[in-house]
This record gives structure tokens, C-alpha cells and sequence, in this order.
């Protein structure tokens, strides 16, 4: 498991806002996407319309999907090949794994978010850089990684607030410019023969559930008993008992159990709708106390098994419905393979194996032109739903967010 919760009081942590880092740093990003992420190969479209906005002195907002771990380093091309600066918002548990990614991570423009509170800091600052045109801000919309690069998961809001924030600041500062929004696709294809990638790494995990080696059955095959597997195995913890059936609609129902035992309990009543914002509540009614002190040992570890159950049932609920369908995924069938099995070994493991074949086409899109006279909608915002548009568009996707319901 990913440790993305840290029991401890949150301390805002700043950008360094110098240039000398970040163009150092940027010289590596090639060899660190290749190295550490499998990307071998890239293309990027639409630079010139980032340069634009950049030369018209607009305040200007990034806004990419986020699928993978390797994204933010994707936005290092971005700014490499414009060139440019940017500054970045990302979750605090990023600056909590070691000293040398936080340092990496703040040279080049990177500062904290903490997403189990109002953190005025960080949109304060946010509003700041944009509203002045310092430089280009890097926002993930999603607000977590999908693993499905051929689905979009809802927006998150904070960005259309900090967008009209600084749009009006901006009008006032220089009237003659903008705040926009560019969105920005990373779309990602794994070039290598599935049959002959996968096989090492199906047999792996097979062996890890203390299977005979299944290596002369066909790939999908061999993809549908794993997850079949571990769907039992979840089942019959939480449950007491194994089902049958389709397996994401399985997945579904029980992500939905786990969550309403939770809101039930932190939350006084039960939720529906989107899976992470069910969870982001429910982390933050269990850590808030925890982060205060004062809970003796057996109640902190009542309260991280909470926290463990929710993160694992967010991570089952990444698992969309029909994703792996043949007739549905078309010529992203294999791609889809790649994602689906790299998933099930990260949710065994916490590793995933590198194939060093990828190819990322990385498009900027249109700009987005923020109006500062906007009002807080009520019900659907406009600016986010033109934003997942576009944002679909430049993947070309269709939107099924969100999944079709479990009856």
C-alpha cells in the first residue's frame, strides 16, 4: 500500500522559486522517463499555442489527465520544449517519501497541497502566480491517478476556483490580459507484443498466489483468473464469503459495502456518488483527531485499519466497468491489457514492472479563456465542464464518467 495519509500536522512546503533547479533538473527528464517510467518514446503537439498565451502575458493554467505516476515528469517536456518555468500543485504525501524527490520536486517549482483540509496556503499562492503571470501552474484536475488512460474521472472544483480567483485579480492588474485554461492529454500506447511482455509477468504473480505456471494459456485468460482471484480473496475477507458473476460489477458493490460502513459510522449517514470524494470525506473525519493527538495506541491503529480500507476500496473502484472488452477497447485493446495487468501487480506487490516501450503523444489544447465577471455557479460550472470537454476531445475518448450504476 501507498502511503498517501500521514498521521501528523500538515506544514504547507514552498516552492523554490528561482530558475537555476528546474533547468538542470530538465536536462534528465528524457533519461529519467525512460529509465524509471518505461517511456521510450514521445511527441508533443501544441506548443505553439502554450507559447502564445505565454507571450500575450495571459495567466495560464495547466491542466493534463492523470493516468500514470510518470505524468509530472510528461509536464517536464512541456516546459523543457517550450521553454518555460511552471509551478506545480501536488499532494503533500509527494514531498513525504524521501529528501531527494522533495528536493526534485520543489527545484522545479513544486509545492504542497493537503488534501484532508482547507489549505489557504496553497491556493493563496496558487491565485498568486497566476493572477501575476509569474509563470504557468500545473493542476492534475482528477486530483489522483486513474490508471486508465482511456477514461477521465471527475474534475475537481478547486481548480475553477482558483481559475476565477485569478482571472479577477488578474482584469484589475493588467486588463488587457487573461487567465486561461490549457488542457492537456497524455496519451499513452504500449508498443510491445502483450503475449510475449506480459507472460513473465502473469507468471509471477501466479506463482505469487502459489499457482502451477499457466504460460501456454492465452494472455486474457490468464488476466480474467487473476482478478478472479483476488476478487475472491477480498470478498471473502470483508464478507465472509466468496460470489460470482461479473467481476467489476463485484468490485463495485463491494467498494460501495466498505464505504457505507464507514459513512455510517464517521459520517452519520450513508453517501453515494463518486468513490474518492466518499473516501476524501471519510479520511477526513477519521484523521482530524489524529493529526490533534491525544488517541492512545489501540484507537490510532482502530483508525488506520479505516484508513486502509478505504484506500484499498478506492483502488478497486479504478477498476472500470468493460474496460478490457475486446469489442469495446477496439485497437486500445492491448494498451488496456498492459494497464489491467500493471494494476493487479501494483495491488499485489506495490511494484510495477518497466517495458520500456511506451510512446506518449502530448498535446496542449486551446486555451480556455477564464471570464472574471463569473459568478459561483450553482449545480454543473461551466468553465469545469467545458474543461472535460476539451479534455476528452484531445484524448479522443468518450466521456463514461460516471460508471454505468450496479443493480
Amino acid at each position: 500500500m501507498q502511503k498517501v495519509v500521514f498521521d501528523e500536522p500538515y506544514k504547507f512546503v514552498s516552492p523554490y522559486r528561482g530558475t537555476s533547479v528546474s533547468w538542470a533538473i530538465g536536462k534528465f527528464v528524457p533519461r529519467l522517463l525512460r529509465t524509471k517510467y518505461g517511456v521510450d518514446s514521445w511527441k508533443t503537439i501544441g506548443l505553439d499555442l502554450l507559447r502564445e498565451s505565454l507571450a500575450a502575458k495571459h495567466g495560464v493554467i495547466l491542466c493534463p489527465n492523470h493516468s500514470r505516476a510518470s505524468d509530472p515528469m510528461l509536464s517536464g517536456v512541456i516546459v523543457t520544449e517550450t521553454p518555460a518555468h511552471a509551478y506545480a500543485m501536488a499532494s503533500w504525501h509527494v514531498f513525504k517519501q524521501n529528501w531527494l524527490e522533495t528536493l526534485i520536486c520543489r527545484g522545479i517549482g513544486g509545492f504542497s497541497i493537503y488534501r484532508e483540509g482547507l489549505d489557504r496556503k496553497a491556493l493563496d499562492l496558487a491565485v498568486e502566480v497566476v493572477s501575476t503571470a509569474e509563470r504557468p501552474l500545473l493542476i492534475f484536475p482528477e486530483g489522483v491517478i486513474s490508471a486508465s488512460n482511456d477514461r477521465l474521472m471527475p474534475l475537481m472544483d478547486g481548480v475553477s476556483f482558483i481559475a476565477n480567483m485569478a482571472a479577477k485579480k488578474r482584469a484589475k492588474i493588467q486588463p488587457d490580459s487573461k487567465v486561461v485554461i490549457h488542457p492537456v492529454a497524455y496519451k499513452y500506447e504500449h508498443r510491445s507484443d502483450p503475449k510475449k511482455s506480459l507472460a513473465p509477468v502473469l507468471s509471477r504473480l501466479e506463482q505469487r498466489l502459489f499457482w502451477q505456471d499457466y504460460n501456454q494459456s492465452p494472455v486474457r485468460e490468464r488476466v480474467d483468473r487473476l482478478r478472479e482471484a483476488m476478487q475472491c480473496l477480498r470478498e471473502t475477507q470483508v464478507l465472509g464469503f466468496s460470489r460470482t458473476g461479473n467481476i467489476e460489477e463485484r468490485i463495485a458493490e463491494l467498494v460501495d459495502h466498505i464505504l457505507k460502513k464507514h459513512e455510517q459510522q464517521w459520517l452519520g449517514k450513508i453517501r453515494s456518488g463518486d468513490v474518492i470524494v466518499r473516501v476524501k470525506d471519510i479520511r477526513i473525519a477519521v484523521i482530524t483527531d489524529m493529526v490533534k493527538g491525544g488517541l492512545d495506541e489501540a484507537e490510532r491503529q482502530r483508525r488506520w485499519r479505516v484508513l486502509t480500507d478505504v484506500y484499498y476500496a478506492q483502488s478497486m473502484s479504478l477498476h472500470v466497468l468493460g474496460y478490457i472488452d475486446q469489442n469495446a477497447a477496439g485497437d486500445r485493446y492491448d494498451h488496456r491489457l498492459f494497464e489491467t495487468v500493471e494494476r493487479i501487480e501494483e495491488e499485489l506487490t506495490d511494484q510495477v514492472t518497466l517495458y520500456n516501450d511506451m510512446h506518449v503523444d502530448i498535446t496542449v489544447g486551446e486555451p480556455i479563456e477564464v471570464d472574471p465577471t463569473a459568478r459561483k455557479p450553482r449545480g454543473t460550472n461551466p468553465l469545469m465542464e467545458e474543461l472535460r470537454r476539451r479534455m476528452l476531445q484531445l484524448l479522443n475518448i468518450e466521456d463514461h464518467w460516471p460508471p454505468e450504476p450496479v443493480v
